[in-house]
């Protein structure tokens, strides 16, 4: 079945600790050292972790604290996400000089169809490796990647050889390579149903993959589908070189909980302002207005409201989420608020056409 598909040739390029390693290059007292961008202070989450920080078990989205007591010399850097983003472009720049059809996933990662690329180079492999030879030379970073017929299995390989390499899943190798692979190294499968599949005694993917496409909708709904078909390399998702963004969000964490919906008006107004100007720096707008409570606790809670027509304009976006904040009683102090609009008028433009290939490659990946 996977040989009738369409073969594409998918590069997913990764950079290495991306936050940390912009800030070990920037001040090279911090190289070698185990470093945590963010999570300064008693409330503060960890954005990224240096490789000699990761050692000791610190990742992102850990809070500062947990992390400061697994590396007792972990050191906190404050984040230059204009810097971050500086370093993005360049990166950028280097892969429109292989193919047009780069798809950003977030300022470190990307995927890119190069298929037909601008260097007429037969081997994805090949220019895999040119393309982290480049940004290694041009900016100082490592990165790496992954290489196969489609993003999903492109995605999980870069993984694998991780920092500074890259693995490539050939077309016939496709089939062993994601029956062996760990559940808990699927694209999409979090650590909730991670432990739901070892439950049910789905630990690999050939577990997967005996497993009808009824008895995964059953157990694990609208997903079901997904992990029946890419466990068995089915992947349509093509590369799309302008994505259309879906929302757009903003939030904040308090350096103390707030116990009080009086008390949490003011920081709403500076969220919704901070929404309302990036709605207006990206020239979008949106219908439906979401508010993200996080208890002390660290339960989370979203309320929504989607009005008739498009907003961008703070007070309106302020006036919502107050009434969602007034919807139903707090169920505890609170931590951290955010506001985000969805349903944007983004979507209603047309996306931009894709050269589809409609027959097999035959020359080496």
């Amino acid at each position: 079945m996977l040989m009738e598909l369409p073969i594409r040739k998918i590069i997913h390029v990764d950079m290495d600790a991306f936050y940390a390693s912009v800030e070990q290059m920037d001040n090279p007292k911090l190289k070698g050292k185990p470093i945590a961008v963010g999570g300064g202070g008693n409330r503060g989450v960890v954005s990224a972790a240096s490789y000699e920080a990761r050692k000791f078990g610190v990742k992102s989205a850990m809070a500062g604290a947990l992390a400061a007591k697994l590396c007792p010399d972990l050191i906190f850097v404050k984040p230059h996400f204009d810097r971050y983003t500086e370093i993005s472009k360049k990166i950028r720049v280097i892969f429109y000089d292989y193919t047009d059809l780069v798809e950003p996933l977030s300022l470190d990662e990307a995927y890119l169809d190069v298929t037909e690329n601008k260097k007429g180079n037969p081997s994805a492999s090949l220019i895999a490796e040119e393309i982290r030879t480049r940004i290694f030379n041009d900016v100082g970073l490592t990165a790496s990647a992954g290489i196969s017929i489609n993003k999903f299995i492109a995605k999980v390989a870069s993984d694998y050889n991780k920092p500074n390499g890259q693995k490539t899943v050939n077309p016939e190798e496709v089939i062993a390579f994601l029956e062996a692979l760990d559940i808990r190294k699927f694209y999409g499968v979090g650590k909730v149903t991670a432990e739901k599949m070892y439950q049910k005694g789905i630990f690999t993917g050939m577990d997967l993959k005996q497993k009808s496409i009824e008895y995964l909708d059953d157990n694990f709904g609208k997903s079901g589908s997904y992990y029946y078909h890419v466990v068995r390399g089915i992947h349509h998702s093509e590369v799309k070189p302008n994505r259309i963004r879906k929302s757009l969000a903003a939030e904040r964490t308090f350096s103390e909980n707030l116990s009080s919906e009086v008390f949490m008006l003011e920081k709403l107004q500076h969220i919704a302002e901070e929404v309302s100007r990036r709605l207006d720096k990206s020239k979008v707008a949106g219908k439906t207005v979401t508010l993200k409570i996080k208890y002390s606790d660290f339960t989370l809670q979203t309320r929504s409201k989607t009005l008739p027509y498009y907003i961008s304009d703070t007070s309106v976006i302020l006036d919502t989420a107050k009434n969602l904040l007034y919807q139903e009683k707090l169920n505890n102090s609170v931590r951290l608020l955010g506001i985000s609009m969805s349903n944007l008028n983004t979507e209603t433009k047309k996306k931009p056409e894709q050269k589809s290939v409609s027959v097999q490659l035959k020359f080496g990946f």
